[in-house]
């Protein structure tokens, strides 16, 4: 929610807070309770933005991707447990994640094929369809070509969209390879790779510490200096630094907001 001059009014996260709180003191038939959460669900809005930035290198519009998170989102508000004691954006951020990526699995073309190319291939599939009983024998590119008064580079760019509509599995093994399937040949596997959404999660929780604690953060495990070495950087006592870090860790494992 925003005042004059466009400036903040109300922290989203205590106005989400407040808005569940209300829909908690609810009954099930109460009218109100479609504003309420439709309230949540404008608020959180910019949670699924965040989320679908992490997408944008691939062919869909980004405002697609959105509307599929927003499901997550709602999901999430109808899921959500305030009594838990877990900040949602922690506990909505994953659901959001996941009905993004089922999308991409289950919707959208396996290997991207420009536009142009699509249209084409309607083209090219039909003359070859003609060709073939023509000739009684398969058409070469020339003859597709000159059926369709189009360069051979594009009925082989074509073909070659054509042919990698679906992905082949990794695991399918390759007659011209000796049998070995294709993972067998591919390099190795990162390890680190499956924390990588866990690094995206630390930093969207680091960026909600107040500035003195998130600069404690970042000198002890991004610097790796001692609290010895901070104590003296910061201008405190090495046991104050020691108590604030044990409570941001805290903070930071169960996703809630700081509370002086």
């Amino acid at each position: 929610m925003r005042g004059p001059g466009g400036r903040p009014t109300v922290d989203v996260r205590t106005l989400t807070r407040v808005l569940f709180e209300r829909l908690a003191e609810l009954p099930p038939d109460a009218p109100e309770r479609e504003r309420v959460r439709a309230a949540l669900i404008e608020v959180n809005i910019p949670l699924v933005r965040y989320a679908a930035t992490r997408f944008r290198s691939r062919s869909e519009p980004m405002e697609d991707v959105v509307q599929v998170g927003t499901i997550g989102l709602i999901n999430a508000i109808d899921r959500f447990d305030p009594t838990r004691g877990v900040q949602f954006p922690t506990y909505a951020l994953p659901t959001i994640l996941g009905e993004i990526k089922r999308y991409f699995r289950d919707n959208v073309r396996t290997m991207h094929v420009p536009r142009r190319l699509q249209e084409l291939w309607v083209q090219v599939s039909g003359a070859m369809e003609e060709l073939t009983v023509t000739h009684g024998r398969a058409p070469k590119v020339p003859e597709i070509a000159a059926s369709l008064r189009i360069p051979e580079e594009d009925v082989r760019a074509c073909l070659d969209a054509g042919r990698a509509y679906n992905a082949a599995s990794l695991e399918a093994a390759q007659e011209h390879e000796g049998g070995l399937a294709l993972l067998d040949r591919l390099g190795y596997e990162d390890s680190a790779l499956a924390e990588v959404e866990h690094r995206d999660m630390v930093r969207h929780l680091l960026v909600q510490l107040p500035e003195r604690e998130r600069r404690i953060v970042m000198l002890r495990f991004f610097a790796n200096l001692t609290q010895s070495q901070i104590s003296t950087e910061l201008g405190m006592s090495q046991m104050h630094v020691s108590r604030l870090l044990s409570r941001i860790l805290t903070r930071l494992r169960t996703g809630n907001s700081w509370e002086d």
